[in-house]
């Protein structure tokens, strides 16, 4: 059966099918998985951010064969829930991330790591269904990286019993993101194609042992600040109570992260430009925030009067060679050779614009490699503005100004939240459908505490 995506944006519902066959053993055939939720705070923004990092979302159906987990919801950043390893079980709150494919717990042989005292560790010898592996391992995220050794052990995922997976035991956490964490571990939910070890993901194992019906498992992320659960991750199935209207199904291009074809981003109805012919895109729930290629970023921040860091390379491409790009595009040379022609890329366009959702903004590479980012952006932009008859002087201005609101070396920008009504609408092309959403779905409010 081929894979797809469930796409359900607006009512934050989402759903990957992940060829799970049948049978079911919890009570009413639903696997729940619980959320919480919290309140986002200047002092606790740090460790939301931390963890997001990482890498880095529930329901009851009509189907009477499906698992559901409650999950908690930390700051709207980060969605958690509980699973117990071994017999009899040890709990861990983990993330369930479709960004990674291992499940690794903080293990009772962790003594140099902080995170491991801060944190509940597996104890081998208390668990009767314990067979050793030993095999030595370490993954690698985007603020940090966790090594052990792996293990094999039952592992209950909300009522149903995963017969001996094969997991990690973590002995060295070496990120803050891991100390600062409201989670434990981390359980990956993609393609064993990207799993170190070639373990298999835990969803794979449930297909190989048939403890479930359906080849489904679905995301609920409750974004109500005064409910109790933070949402469901079910598996098996989804629950009709937790959206409405039609689902729209995307194919997996490419099996490792759960990645799809997307079309274009549209601020207030206007093209970004960088995605009009195609971008690759990943559903990663694992990660907190929208990620996206700096030059479409740059737009949105401008758009919605976001405040980021000035790039002197990208306000010097616009002044020394803007006009001479502006030229070269209405002389009709094409897009993706006009850098490598004024001499700031050594390659046709294939550097950086054709990368897809890569972002420069905190690589390491200065110089040459940026002043060709740059131009590459400023392609972008003022092929967006001669689409729009703009005059020399109002398309120069406005790449100048999109310079100023490139993001920060950590990827994040600020705005007035009392500017929200103000700001334009961002929409998505999926599937040839476009999903809409408004600044108050795009954005999370930072609160102070006095």
């Amino acid at each position: 059966m081929g894979q797809r995506l469930l796409l359900l944006v607006t009512t934050c519902l989402w759903a990957i099918s992940c060829a799970v066959p049948h049978h079911a053993s919890s009570r009413d055939g639903l696997l729940r998985i619980n959320l919480n939720k919290r309140s986002l705070t200047h002092e606790s923004l740090a460790a939301a951010k931390a963890a997001r990092q990482h890498g880095a979302l529930r329901l009851k159906s009509g189907n009477s064969d499906s698992d559901i987990v409650p999950l908690v919801d930390y700051l709207n950043t980060q969605y958690y829930g509980v699973i117990g390893l071994g017999t009899p079980s040890q709990n861990f709150t983990v993330i369930f991330d479709t960004g990674s494919s291992n499940l690794w717990v903080p293990s009772s042989k962790c003594y140099f790591s902080i995170a491991c005292y801060l944190h509940p560790k597996y104890r081998s010898s208390r668990s009767t269904t314990y067979k050793a592996d030993g095999e030595n391992c370490k993954i690698t995220y985007g603020s940090g990286a966790i090594s052990g050794f792996f293990s094999n052990d039952n592992v209950l995922v909300g009522d149903l019993v995963v017969k001996n997976q094969k997991f990690i035991e973590a002995t060295r956490e070496t990120s803050v993101s891991f100390i600062l964490g409201k989670f434990d571990g981390i359980l990956g939910l993609g393609y064993p194609d990207i799993s170190v070890g070639k373990a298999p993901p835990v969803w794979l194992s449930m297909q190989e042992q048939k403890l479930l019906a359906d080849d489904v498992f679905s995301f609920w992320l409750n974004r109500d600040s005064d409910a109790l659960s933070g949402g469901e991750l079910v598996f098996g199935g989804m629950d009709p109570h937790h959206y409405k209207g039609n689902h729209t199904y995307v194919p997996v291009s490419r099996k490792g992260y759960w990645q799809f074809n997307m079309g274009d981003l549209l601020i207030d109805g206007h093209s970004t430009g960088f995605c009009a012919k195609g971008c690759a895109a990943i559903v990663d729930s694992g990660t907190s925030l929208l990620a996206g290629p700096t030059a479409i970023v740059a737009q949105v921040n401008h758009a919605i009067g976001a405040e980021g860091i000035i790039s002197t390379e990208c306000k010097e491409v616009v002044s020394q060679y803007g006009e001479m790009i502006l030229e070269m595009l209405i002389a009709q040379t094409q897009p993706q050779k006009v850098c490598s022609q004024i001499g700031l890329c050594l390659f046709d366009g294939t550097q950086s614009v054709s990368n897809g959702i890569e972002s420069v903004v905190g690589k390491e590479n200065v110089g040459s490699d940026l002043m060709c980012t740059a131009c590459e952006m400023a392609v972008v932009w003022i092929e967006n503005q001669l689409r729009e008859n703009k005059t020399k002087e109002l398309i120069l201005q406005y790449a100048n100004q999109l310079c100023e609101r490139l993001p920060s070396p950590n990827g994040e920008s600020t705005v007035s939240c009392h500017e929200m009504s103000k700001m334009p609408n961002l929409a998505f092309a999926i599937a040839n459908k476009t999903f809409v959403l408004t600044p108050e779905q795009v954005l999370f409010r930072l609160q102070r505490i006095s």
